[in-house]
């Protein structure tokens, strides 16, 4: 009587067939849910942490609105960690589907252990407990890869590696290990899913990160040499791969005991490129797709340093990081998979294609498109520091022709001054000496010689008229009394961001003070040649950079102040 009460109290009438889908609100179990109550299958239990489920608003006039209504669905909050919530919530299920896990971004072992491993337990317990015929487990791709070795058409007789990329996949071939082991007991038949990298309309982490990276400026990026091959899988599919493994292991006789007790890679069976990829989502969004190609073993130094600051400062405040070891072995490794005996076994095949999945996934992301800016009116920032004057039009390169020919002479002054390995007053004298020589034979030369003109330069061009002397005088003082603001601004101690910019730049010219002359030349031409010509085309992604590294800092300066503050008022 009281497990009938307590069925009652889960929305289960008497003669339903119920299923459990653990982590019910998750990303891909909310596409089973909705499978499950379209086909008709079972009464669905949606069991996830929340206190109450919150619908969104296509949901509330949807399928999953109407099955809630109706009484088709259920929801209960429970957590895997506690095995009472969990056994409450399979009372009276014939089938659970097992989908709940952390944020894989994370790596926090103790967070993925207690949900993956213990709760996982607790979920498997429950199940031979309240004797629930099937288990059907979401695993990962993820629990054969070591974050070293690429897999190429890898399959089911990969081993578990001695060490895994990061603390998710470790969990999670433990717990995947505990499924299939617990096969047979007390009835219960079970199988493992390896869904590889899930997309599609719904995913909160794929997307919204690209498109967050792309408008932050920093999607223009390739990791390694952007060949690594690898299968995505469309979140209609995977739905589909559990519901093929649920009817497998229900049928009975030869095809459910091979079934059962078995691991499963899951794929859309069309390896594509990595970075192609992400190109075509984003291009399909209106971004730029990343084109420079930055290689892996420069780019892991600095994630290790960027997960070494996140361990120091994760106390006060500071955000997980996606630029960590772990991450860069992913985008930069080859990992396809063979699905080949999902579909003997299972009877799986894609039910949406590639190209089909894609499209469906960049329509259903409208919000997230690239806004279409106005063209910009006036000067480039550029443009306005070089003095929006011949210089600017020399390095901007507007003036080709004057570009190229500034390149040349530059290149004489460099092989006959500065590569001679002069001192910078011999240098100098030297350049000095050139210009009075060419100046005089300049002067004496006649009007036409060989019947050419001969382009005298005229006196008018070392003339400096009042107007001009005034104006550098003003730019003089105008720099002057803005370096004063600045040095009271910072006296305040109020300004971060001015002073982020001020020691940036000592730091700068502190190195640059160091350098030679001819290694400043050969430093210093190239980068004021490409420097600004790339900031004038790029302005408003870099621009953007800057602020928010600037914001970052500013934030990071404030929770650390605040962590600070707390422990002293506890002192």
């Amino acid at each position: 009587m009281e497990a009938e009460a307590e069925g009652q109290d889960l929305g289960q009438g008497q003669g339903e067939r119920w299923c459990v889908v653990t982590g019910g609100r998750g990303f891909a179990a909310r596409h089973l849910v909705e499978m499950l109550i379209r086909y008709n299958m079972f009464c669905v239990r949606i069991a996830d942490l929340g206190p109450t489920i919150k619908l969104e608003p296509q949901e509330e006039k949807g399928i999953l609105g109407e099955a809630l209504s109706s009484g088709r669905a259920s929801y209960v909050s429970v957590d895997l960690r506690d095995k009472s919530q969990v056994l409450k919530a399979f009372q009276g299920a014939e089938v659970v589907f097992h989908m709940a896990a952390p944020d894989s971004s994370i790596n926090n072992y103790q967070l993925h252990y207690s949900v993956n491993v213990q709760g996982t337990k607790n979920v498997i317990d429950a199940c031979v407990e309240l004797k629930v015929k099937r288990l059907i487990c979401t695993s990962s791709p993820s629990v054969v890869f070591d974050g070293v070795h690429g897999i190429f058409n890898g399959d089911e007789t990969l081993p578990y590696p001695a060490k895994h990329n990061d603390s998710y996949s470790a969990t999670k071939a433990e717990g995947e290990a505990l499924v299939i082991k617990s096969n047979g007991t007390n009835g219960l038949l079970t199988c493992c899913i390896r869904p590889s990298s899930i997309f599609g309309p719904g995913d909160r982490l794929l997307v919204p990160s690209l498109v967050a990276a792309a408008r932050a400026g920093k999607s223009k990026f390739i990791i390694g040499d952007g060949n690594n091959l690898y299968d995505f899988t469309y979140v209609e599919n995977v739905a589909h791969a559990h519901i093929c493994a649920e009817r497998a292991l229900a049928s009975g006789g030869a095809v459910s005991e091979k079934a059962a007790g078995q691991a499963y890679f899951i794929t859309n069976m069309e390896p594509i490129k990595f970075w192609e990829f992400m190109s075509l989502v984003l291009e399909g969004l209106g971004y730029e797709r990343p084109r420079i190609k930055l290689p892996v073993f420069l780019m892991m130094p600095i994630a290790h340093m960027v997960e070494w600051v996140y361990k120091m400062l994760a106390p006060y405040g500071m955000k997980v990081p996606q630029f960590t070891p772990s991450r860069i072995r992913l985008l930069s490794c080859c990992r396809t998979f063979n699905c080949s005996k999902a579909n003997d076994l299972l009877g799986y095949t894609p039910v949406v294609s590639l190209q089909e999945g894609l499209k469906r996934t960049i329509e259903s992301y409208p919000h997230l498109r690239a806004e279409v800016r106005p063209k910009r009116d006036g000067p480039s920032k550029a443009s306005k520091i070089l003095g929006s004057g011949r210089v600017a039009d020399t390095l901007l390169w507007r003036d080709k022709r004057q570009t190229l020919l500034m390149l040349l002479v530059l290149a004489a002054i460099y092989f006959n001054f500065i590569a001679s390995g002069y001192t910078i007053i011999t240098a100098v004298s030297r350049l000095l000496l050139v210009a009075v020589v060419f100046l005089f034979i300049n002067g004496r030369l006649p009007g036409k010689l060989l019947g050419y003109q001969v382009e005298k330069i005229p006196e008018s061009k070392f003339h400096i008229s009042q107007e001009s002397s005034h104006q550098v005088a003003q730019s003089i003082a105008s720099g002057w009394n803005s370096a004063v603001i600045d040095l009271k601004s910072l006296c305040r101690g109020n300004d971060w961001i001015l002073f982020s910019k001020v020691v940036l730049s000592l730091l700068i010219l502190s190195i640059l003070g160091a350098l030679s002359l001819r290694s400043l030349f050969i430093i210093g031409l190239p980068i004021a040649f490409v420097a600004f010509f790339v900031y004038e085309k790029k302005e408003e992604e870099i621009d953007g950079f800057v602020h928010q590294i600037l914001l970052s800092g500013c934030k990071l300066r404030s929770n650390v102040a605040g962590k600070f503050s707390n422990l002293k008022k506890q002192q």
